[in-house]
């Protein structure tokens, strides 16, 4: 074999072991990293992560229960509104007791005719008081009873055999009280005011009947309507907006 042929080989050999040792060196210098902690550090560890799960489903839990509770108050919520808006339609239609501002109207005989020997009205037509009532619904009037008797929309007055009724109600004797409730006191001063003036005096004053009008009061009563309410030419609506 020739010389130079030798030197090219050997250093071919040379090269590649070179190469090898320069690998295991390296794998020697930067070994494989591997998980050196002990059973109590593993068990540390894990103990950390099931406390962070625990913490996780408490948080969860809480926040459900939160849902839970406004679904709740939103379902109240609901339920309160129909009721307030039930107790307010009760109202209006005057099937509620109302205790506010307002004032107080007496109806009598004219004491002067009593002495001078004139016949004394004992009755009060129906048209008086409907006229009466008209007066006072313009003055802002918002609740209205004659005699105890709740005055609603449905309201009938009249006379039925020379008798003057409200709702059946009969209107026999004299004085007769009149409840008037409104909105505020400053109201109630000035419906006072006006009645004290009105035309509504000077029409039960032909009739030998006084119209005595009080004061603002801040504490009138108004009864509730106490008769069952007729509505005609109203049916139910099926479930499902059928009729």
């Amino acid at each position: 074999m020739d010389k130079p042929k030798i030197n090219i080989s050997f250093t071919l050999i040379a090269a590649v072991v070179g190469f090898m040792i320069a690998i295991q060196f390296q794998t020697v210098k930067k070994p494989v990293e591997r998980d050196t902690r002990d059973v109590w550090q593993l068990r540390e560890a894990l103990l950390k992560e099931k406390e962070l799960q625990s913490n996780l489903l408490s948080e969860i839990r809480s926040n459900e229960e939160k849902l839970s509770a406004y679904e709740s108050k939103r379902k109240q919520s609901k339920e309160q509104t129909l009721r307030d808006t039930l107790d307010e339609l009760k109202m209006e239609a005057g099937l509620t007791e109302v205790t506010g501002p307002g004032i107080t109207l007496m109806i009598e005989p004219v004491v002067e005719d009593i002495k001078l020997g004139y016949p004394v009205t004992k009755v009060v037509s129906p048209e008086l008081l409907k006229r009466l009532v008209n007066e006072l619904n313009m003055y802002e009037a918002k609740y209205v009873a004659i005699d105890g008797q709740r005055i609603i929309n449905t309201t009938v007055i009249r006379d039925i055999n020379r008798e003057t009724k409200i709702d059946g109600h009969s209107i026999r004797s004299l004085p007769i009280e009149v409840n008037v409730g409104v909105d505020s006191i400053n109201t109630a001063e000035k419906l006072s005011n006006r009645m004290k003036v009105s035309k509504s005096r000077d029409e039960f004053f032909t009739e030998s009947l006084r119209l005595n009008v009080s004061e603002a009061n801040p504490n009138v009563s108004i009864p509730a309507y106490d008769n069952p309410i007729r509505i005609k030419y109203m049916e139910p609506i099926k479930e499902g907006g059928g009729s």
